[in-house]
């Protein structure tokens, strides 16, 4: 499955390991879900928001098992103010459709931001580019290939979903 995330890490030669699945994009706490099929700790997937701080667009990689801490990523970024995208916005200027949506290979690269809990583990787990695909790889790798910043950013989710799963994951 070749997507332009997969087409990076191919071109830079990076070690990786795909994981498909079959998961609704509009299903309740879709990451932890995907977690669950692709038999990963759900600490250990992360999610990709397409968010604006002071009106530019900047990625946020968290993990599933809550959300990003809007306040602490326009710090992280160097602003004032950072809201969630628009959807269409953040498909056009990615590539990529909600549920799909990579840090690797967009269309147009952004200002990315992971959170630090990202280095906790060997292996970090975002999406290929296309619902139903994840990537697993380094957090070193994905830190260098989408030049980003390691922050605090995430904060865990108020709600608990399914046998422990955080709500509000996308």
């Amino acid at each position: 499955m070749t997507t332009p995330a997969t087409a990076l890490l191919a071109k830079q030669k990076v070690k990786h390991a795909l994981h498909t699945y079959d998961v609704s994009a509009d299903a309740p706490n879709y990451g932890a879900l995907v977690a669950q099929a692709i038999g990963a700790p759900a600490a250990r997937v992360f999610k990709t928001l397409v968010t604006e701080v002071d009106g530019a667009l900047t990625v946020a990689v968290v993990p599933v098992t809550g959300d990003v801490d809007l306040k602490a990523l326009a710090s992280a970024a160097g602003g004032k103010r950072a809201v969630l995208a628009d959807r269409d916005l953040a498909e056009k200027t990615t590539g990529y459709v909600r549920g799909g949506i990579s840090p690797l290979g967009q269309r147009k690269r952004l200002p990315t931001v992971i959170d630090e809990s990202a280095l906790d583990g060997d292996t970090v787990f975002v999406s290929a580019g296309k619902r139903g695909l994840q990537v697993e790889l380094a957090p070193a790798d994905l830190v260098r290939l989408t030049s980003a910043k390691l922050a605090p950013i995430a904060r865990t989710a108020k709600a608990a979903g399914p046998e422990g799963w955080g709500a509000g994951a996308t």
